[in-house]
């Protein structure tokens, strides 16, 4: 582990960094004990506050966690893929909203990624991934949902297509792309979408899924990415009008 310090960083960020990397590359492994804050700031020739705030931010991350007691300490954690979904749609809500990216580019990422998805699905899909799609169909069919229902349902349904893959790492690359990038999208096109024609391209997709035909699901992505990008620029060029 490295224990130099440059004086012209912040020393808890090199401290987190020099840990992290340890567990990055399996010098700490799951579950190992971490040396104690004492030991810690002998290592890293610091104070013990200064080594308190590093293993915060590692807490934070979800890369160590705490136990109290004579046999406690700050332990590394097992992150599983589910749990750093929110830090990935965080940061893909942040480098949308502070880099400008325009509609085009969103929207073509967004389907791109999630078509390369539908053949797996329709392969590897469970009986409750098909479920939650047919759910969503139907909420998004009944006449009170509010826009933000629809809205909400709309990413569940792609998130249960990006799910059905079966590929853990597909569904953490894609969670910023289904719940930041769709999202940022629906807030763009809601009033001038079809529910009714959003409806028809969804159950397309889900039927196609659940026949097992990743063919005609990703026929119907291209579909409805078509008719997303359609949508935006009627409603920028009203925008400008």
């Amino acid at each position: 582990m490295k224990t130099d310090l440059e004086t012209s960083r912040e020393l808890s960020v090199q401290i987190a960094e020099a840990i992290r990397d340890a567990i990055v590359s399996g010098t700490l492994i799951v579950d190992e004990r971490l040396p104690s804050e004492a030991e810690l700031s002998e290592k890293f020739n610091v104070s013990r506050p200064t080594v308190r705030e590093a293993l915060k931010r590692l807490a934070a991350q979800n890369l160590i966690r705490t136990q109290r007691g004579a046999t406690g300490g700050a332990f590394v954690n097992r992150l599983r893929f589910e749990d750093a979904y929110g830090q990935q749609i965080t940061t893909s809500t942040l480098l949308l909203s502070m880099n400008e990216v325009d509609f085009e580019t969103a929207c073509e990422a967004r389907f791109t990624l999630e078509r390369a998805c539908a053949p797996l699905s329709a392969k590897r899909r469970t009986a409750d991934h098909l479920a939650t799609m047919r759910a969503e169909i139907h909420r998004q069919g009944q006449p009170g949902l509010s826009d933000e229902g629809f809205c909400a349902s709309d990413v569940a349904f792609h998130r249960a297509l990006v799910d059905g893959a079966g590929n853990p790492v597909l569904s953490y690359q894609l969670a910023g792309a289904i719940e930041a990038i769709e999202p940022l999208m629906n807030m763009i096109t809601f009033t001038a979408r079809s529910r009714e024609q959003i409806v028809a391209l969804h159950t397309q997709i889900a039927n196609a899924i659940e026949a097992g035909d990743g063919g005609n699901a990703d026929i119907a992505l291209q579909e409805l990415a078509a008719y997303t990008m359609h949508l935006a620029r009627d409603v920028m060029a009203r925008k400008k009008s």
